[in-house]
């Protein structure tokens, strides 16, 4: 007969899930204080575990149909980019992101467009009552026959909705409002998040029914509740989004079916949220005159090439330390650069008053941006603009040096679509010639540098340009 042990002592963190064997004060996963509590867990017979029956035999892969599999149009072209083509039969999709981004409205209209193409649909709310939603669907046009409402917190009738309607598409409006009944813990903890997951991507798997859940953000902007939750659903999607603008964007974090990292772009208004298929103009600048301190990058979004204008503003600090202040953009990097540019620039930056931004709250990761932000601090800087119709993309290393970034010539193409007629960008690897190397590209002139101070002092924007190597308009 198996032996069983008494119910052993184990202390879980109640933010993430994390367990260990000695009661800590903080979190040795997500660093949350005070968040870790002793639970009794019960072990299980010892021995090994019988065998049983298998719910279908094991076939060579190349038998293995895949029709069942083939992508569908969600009917939202820029989500269908993100996903890899579509949504996937049995796909369990986690949406992810801060409070009022928008993420339901983006759901809502999703389920109406599965609908409208006869697509039997499931919506289940717990956040808000049916009749909110329904107030939310005659403001964007997303009534339709085959899309059913149902507002419910608990797991059991959220599955009988399932059984009875037998949808192809399963919006979850939001896992932690869902609780299961006969499980420790209130709906929204790590235990109940834990089940509830499991028993909706079960149901999916099982049923090949494709299920987009809602997750909510902690204050770090990670996914609130257990990691393993991340693990179960095949695609993780953050949705991205300034309070202050309107344009959201969609990053894929984790795709079974697709690319990662790629990203579609919306437009989130009273009407409801619509595809913005040409972004780049929404981080543009419009100036009547030219001014100092500004200049284009190039970034790489996915695989979509985005245009966005850095600012930047250098002034006399009247400080005994001088301020560094960053809007969507990395304030370590800028740090880095202000340090390249006092080394290899000759620029005297320690006293002055630093200033960066992004125009329309776009947030720029991509050290392609380096090169552009040191174009503007050094344009500020020196009291000289920028030359019109230049974009600058490239890396700056430590020893000053631009080192070359993926995809140069389709971040070009899109420069040159959007009428800029000249760009800076790093040379190739080699000797450096007396000129900067020069070639065309879809009516563009490119031309190649090495270093930054050549690339700042060709845009003569350093403090002591030498006559005759800059570009002249």
């Amino acid at each position: 007969m198996a032996k069983t042990s008494a119910p052993r002592a184990t202390y879980r963190c109640s933010e993430c899930g994390w367990e260990t064997v000695k009661w800590v004060g903080r979190c040795g996963e997500c660093q949350a204080w005070g968040s870790v509590a002793e639970v009794a867990v019960a072990s299980g017979p010892a021995g090994r575990t019988p065998a049983s029956p298998v719910t279908s035999a094991a076939v060579p892969i190349g038998e293995v149909s895949v029709t069942e599999a083939g992508f569908r149009s969600s009917g939202v072209p820029e989500l269908d980019r993100v996903l890899g083509g579509g949504l996937v039969p049995g796909a369990a999709i986690l949406l992810a992101g801060e409070p009022g981004v928008g993420k339901s409205t983006l759901l809502l209209e999703v389920a109406a467009q599965t609908a409208r193409y006869g697509r039997r649909t499931l919506y289940v709310t717990g956040e808000e009552s049916a009749s909110q939603v329904r107030l939310r669907a005659d403001r964007t046009g997303a009534i339709q026959p085959e899309l059913y409402l149902a507002a419910e917190t608990d797991l059991g009738a959220v599955l009988t909705h399932i059984e009875q309607t037998r949808p192809s598409l399963l919006v979850v409006d939001s896992v932690q409002t869902i609780g299961a009944a006969g499980v420790e813990g209130v709906p929204g903890g790590v235990t109940q998040v834990r089940e509830v997951a499991a028993a909706l991507i079960r149901v999916a798997k099982t049923r090949n029914i494709t299920t987009m859940i809602v997750g909510h953000v902690t204050k770090d902007g990670s996914i609130a509740g257990p990691r393993v939750l991340e693990h179960l659903v095949d695609v993780v999607l953050g949705f991205e989004g300034d309070r202050e603008s309107r344009f959201r964007m969609v990053r894929a974090m984790k795709n079974r079916f697709g690319p990662v990292d790629e990203v579609g772009c919306f437009d989130l208004s009273a009407d409801g949220i619509v595809a913005v298929t040409d972004p780049s103009g929404l981080f543009l600048g419009t100036h009547h005159v030219a001014v100092p301190g500004t200049c284009v990058a190039v970034t790489m979004e996915g695989r979509r090439p985005l245009l966005a204008e850095v600012q930047a503003l250098t002034t006399p600090t009247a400080q005994e330390r001088a301020a560094r202040t960053t809007s969507g953009l990395d304030a370590k990097r800028l740090a880095m650069i202000l340090a390249v540019l006092q080394r290899h620039a000759r620029m005297q930056l320690h006293g002055r008053d630093v200033f960066a931004s992004t125009v329309g709250g776009a947030r720029l990761a991509d050290p392609a941006s380096d090169l552009a932000l040191a174009v503007a601090l050094a344009s500020s800087t020196c009291g000289t603009p920028t030359p019109r119709g230049v974009v600058a993309l490239g890396e700056i290393g430590l020893a000053g040096e631009l080192r070359r970034v993926r995809d140069l010539d389709q971040r070009l193409a899109e420069a040159a679509r959007l009428g800029f007629t000249v760009a800076v960008v790093p040379a190739e690897p080699g000797p450096v010639p007396a000129v900067p190397k020069e070639r065309a590209l879809d009516g563009m002139r490119v031309f190649e540098l090495h270093d930054v101070y050549s690339a700042l002092e060709f845009l003569r924007l350093t403090q002591r340009p030498r006559m005759g190597t800059g570009y002249d308009e």
